[in-house]
C-alpha cells in the first residue's frame, strides 16, 4: 500500500474498530455498514487481513469481534482505554 492510501484508510479502519469495541456485532451487520465495492477504501478487508478483527459464532449467528491486536492498536491510538 502506498504511504497516501495509508494515511486514507488508516483513520478509517480506526473509525471500524471503535464501532467495533463495545460489542461483537453480527456480520450481517457489519456487512451493511463497512463493506465497499471501492478498491481504494478497503476497510473491512485491511482489518481482516492485518488480523485486527476476527469471525465468530454466538448463539448461532456469526459475529465480528476485535482480535487481540486490534484492541491494542486502538489503546495505542488512544481510542480506549
Amino acid at each position: 500500500m502506498i504511504d497516501e492510501e495509508a494515511r486514507t484508510i488508516e483513520p478509517l479502519v480506526l473509525d471500524f474498530l471503535t464501532w467495533l469495541a463495545s460489542e461483537p456485532k453480527p456480520y450481517s451487520e457489519v456487512m451493511d455498514v463497512w463493506r465497499t465495492s471501492c478498491p481504494r477504501l478497503p476497510v473491512w478487508e485491511t482489518a481482516v487481513d492485518r488480523e485486527l478483527v476476527a469471525r465468530s459464532r454466538s448463539a448461532g449467528v456469526s459475529v465480528v469481534l476485535l482480535t487481540q491486536r486490534g484492541r491494542s492498536l486502538l489503546r495505542e491510538a488512544g481510542r480506549i482505554g
